[in-house]
């Protein structure tokens, strides 16, 4: 299949931000295969002229399967969180519900211009669960790492044969990794099993990440204990000493950052500053629209907000794309480099919000735009969502299916 995306305004992110203007971008097989001027094929054409055409963003870390009870925890803290969403309501999760939400939650994710999702799913107490949050990020169309685990509130180890088995369902679109509760919240025998287990399937480990009395060193701790990787991805970390964030720098690892939800749970002060100046690679992630708003734009405004001495809008730009690939292991997705996954965003340059931006085209899209922008979404050169609809799948079925969930969990409304 090829698709010819004609005369857009091109944002490429890797291995410098650039503006290419009256540029087309040439698509086969699901991977970016030209990017030039007047490029003359015969494809399938989408007019790009009054668009701006970027990399789709990169959510580094989520839980999509919280979709239904939004706006629940704005004003609650992490404790209340812990307590009311994990606790009260993610007791009650049937699998249809975790699929419920999984498949609103990407379709979210994909109508905002998220084309890759850290899915952190860990409701699983069942295996139909599981199978329920993938089957709904198949059906959704977009790039997933589903990352498998249990409840903090367990405080046990990922289920080894369970992990085993969902790894058999990793596919073009759809990677694993072990979601452990880690160092910072588990034994650390626990601790020790979710890393060894990661390392013999050869997959990832995301994990939260925080300083407390009982372990003011947590990375440290993993290091001397040898289970320091550089493909582990930490999340959150507001509280840590600079002397933690060294040691995540020196062991090649990333973090993903949350502002939003940072802020409201009181988790620390903004962590982004820190993280650059130690030297540690790090992302953006949503994390809980239990709390936040589900889209990248707005945590690329939180990231605004530090000023510009801190970041500029190109940088920010990447923290949204080309690092939160990087940070998923992740190499040929966030940038719109030939023989890159085709994960392509197109926003209408001429919308209210956007128009006479075309001066700076990276700074509008950073301060400017939002989900309703976004006209058109390819993953893997593939359309899931056009002229400003999702066509992946049925919208309303989903709708509907959240809809239901959502009046059964209300009955655990505390």
């Amino acid at each position: 299949m090829r698709l010819l995306l004609k005369g857009g305004t091109v944002i490429d992110t890797h291995p410098e931000v650039v503006v290419r203007r009256d540029t087309d971008v040439l698509i086969e097989d699901g991977r970016i295969a030209a990017v030039g001027p007047g490029l003359e094929v015969d494809a399938e054409v989408i007019d790009a002229r009054e668009r701006i055409v970027l990399p789709g963003f990169v959510d580094t870390h989520r839980h999509l399967w919280q979709t239904a009870l939004r706006g629940i925890a704005v004003d609650a803290g992490l404790g209340t969180y812990f307590e009311r969403v994990l606790g009260a309501y993610g007791s009650r999760f049937r699998p249809e519900d975790v699929a419920a939400g999984n498949l609103v939650g990407a379709l979210e994710c994909l109508d905002a211009g998220i084309t890759t999702v850290q899915d952190y799913s860990h409701v699983q107490r069942t295996p139909d669960h599981a199978d329920a949050a993938l089957d709904a990020l198949e059906r959704s169309g977009i790039r997933a790492v589903f990352g498998y685990g249990p409840s903090p509130l367990s405080g046990g180890a990922v289920e080894a044969g369970e992990m085993r088995r969902v790894l058999a369902r990793r596919s073009g679109r759809l990677g694993l990794a072990v979601a452990a509760i880690g160092p910072s919240f588990a034994p650390f025998e626990t601790v020790r099993a979710d890393w060894e287990l990661a390392d013999s399937l050869d997959v990832p480990v995301v994990v939260h990440i925080s300083s407390s009395s009982d372990t003011p060193d947590p990375v440290t701790r993993l290091r001397d204990a040898g289970l320091a990787r550089p493909t582990t991805l930490y999340v959150h970390g507001n509280n840590l000493p600079d002397s933690e964030l060294k040691v995540i720098a020196e062991t090649g690892a990333a973090v993903s950052a949350t502002p939003t939800v940072e802020a409201r749970m009181e988790m620390g002060q903004p962590l982004a500053g820190r993280l650059r100046a130690a030297g540690v690679d790090f992302s953006l992630g949503i994390d809980v629209v239990t709390t936040a708003g589900g889209d990248m734009f707005r945590a690329m405004h939180e990231v605004l907000s530090l000023g510009y001495p801190t970041f500029s809008a190109a940088e920010i730009l990447q923290l949204a794309t080309s690092a939160g690939a990087r940070a998923l292991g992740l190499p040929d997705v966030g940038s719109l480099a030939v023989g890159n996954q085709a994960d392509v965003i197109l926003l209408r340059a001429t919308d209210l919000n956007l128009a006479g931006g075309l001066h700076d085209p990276v700074a509008t899209v950073v301060t400017s735009a939002h989900p309703g922008n976004v006209d058109t979404v390819l993953v893997a050169g593939t359309p899931v969502k056009r002229d400003g609809h999702i066509i992946s799948t049925s919208l309303p079925d989903a709708l509907s299916e959240l809809a239901e969930s959502a009046v059964y969990l209300e009955g655990a409304s505390v």
